[in-house]
């Protein structure tokens, strides 16, 4: 919003003419985001555990975790809120893209928030049920694909990696595809976040990826040397993705081994859904499945668990996710944690190189 009050003003104050660039809005987005959540989260951390609003451990969990029992939770709060206060400086509310991935992840928000409640200060372990939250989730994704093609901000098309040009027209079939990959990406940063550190890791890496990707494919020069789609003002998409780095940054500083506060279904539900949404955005549907491949990986070692288990009566893993089937194979937690982040890393750097080889 304050991006609104300033820019017209530029023509008599030219240092405000910086606001007209998307670089310079991203890295202010940034260090806001990045200095916000640390003060904020600082206080928020008092505030959670002088209420004695404390996370809930599951027994059928790793033995280990029964320890941080009562470390409190809802981190997401002050994440997605950092977000906000820092959007209203730096968006571009103008932007459609911008406005839907703002949209799905203040529902995705409201959803993890609602569950939490359900969860922490009502002492209901189970929270909302799996049913429901899929149907939010999925009304969701269908309410801001429909807006997009609609009013013609993204066509139906498909586009892979390595492959100049669409892969094939999926109509209305897209819809349901667009679903899969939000409430894809939601869930499966849910289920990433089991230890301490481990999810807001590739989240950042994830959103560090997806925003050069949104500023290059809104650009028209450089997504059609890049032979990738042009998406009309999918750019200010990079200042979204540099508020969650900023705000996961911060978050990171109290939830790094051992943690001071955990993210919550507040945070993972809406920060996979925000992810999930600029990989729709920019026509990068398939390569997140390389971006975020811990995601990925994570959340097929749960199907593949329940799978096996369902119709051999064996499991796969000592334990599902994946990360506890390492945990219980010995390694250390900080262990698993830093190796994942290692993975993710160079992942991100994989997809980015794909650019090239289209």
């Amino acid at each position: 919003m304050l991006f609104h009050l300033l820019y017209p003003f530029s023509k008599e104050i030219s240092s405000f003419n910086l606001f007209r660039y998307i670089t310079f809005r991203s890295l202010a987005a940034f260090l806001l985001a990045t200095v916000v959540s640390i003060v904020w989260g600082k206080y928020f951390i008092r505030f959670m555990k002088r209420k004695q609003f404390g996370q809930i451990i599951r027994e059928e969990g790793p033995e280990s975790h029964l320890r941080k029992a009562g470390t409190p939770t809802m981190g997401g709060l002050f994440i997605i809120g950092s977000m906000l206060f820092v959007l209203l400086i730096c968006g571009n509310f103008r932007s459609i893209p911008f406005l839907t991935t703002l949209f799905v992840t203040t529902s995705y928000f409201i959803l993890g928030f609602m569950d939490d409640y359900l969860k922490v200060l009502k002492k209901n372990t189970d929270g909302i049920s799996a049913k429901g939250k899929l149907v939010w989730q999925f009304l969701t994704t269908f309410i801001a694909s429909y807006v997009l093609v609609r009013y013609q901000v993204l066509d139906t098309k498909l586009y892979l990696p390595f492959v100049k040009g669409p892969a094939c027209d999926l109509g209305l079939f897209y819809h349901f595809f667009v679903g899969i990959v939000i409430v894809g990406s939601s869930n499966a940063v849910n289920l990433t976040d089991g230890l301490d550190g481990l999810a807001i890791g590739p989240i950042i890496t994830s959103a560090a990826t997806l925003g050069v990707l949104a500023y290059a494919a809104g650009h028209k020069e450089i997504s059609s040397y890049l032979y990738i789609p042009y998406i009309e003002n999918s750019g200010e998409l990079t200042v979204f993705a540099a508020s969650i780095i900023g705000a996961g940054v911060g978050f990171l500083w109290y939830n790094s081994y051992p943690a001071q506060i955990f993210m919550g279904d507040v945070g993972s539900l809406s920060l996979g859904g925000a992810l999930g949404t600029i990989a729709v955005l920019t026509k990068n549907e398939v390569l997140f499945v390389i971006i975020g491949g811990i995601f990925v990986t994570e959340a097929f070692s749960v199907i593949i668990q329940v799978v096996s288990y369902r119709f051999r009566k064996k499991r796969v893993f000592k334990m599902a996710p994946i990360h506890h089937h390492f945990e219980l194979k010995g390694w250390p937690e900080p262990k698993v944690i830093v190796r994942f982040w290692i993975i993710s890393i160079f992942l991100a750097i994989l997809a980015v190189a794909t650019l090239k080889m289209r």
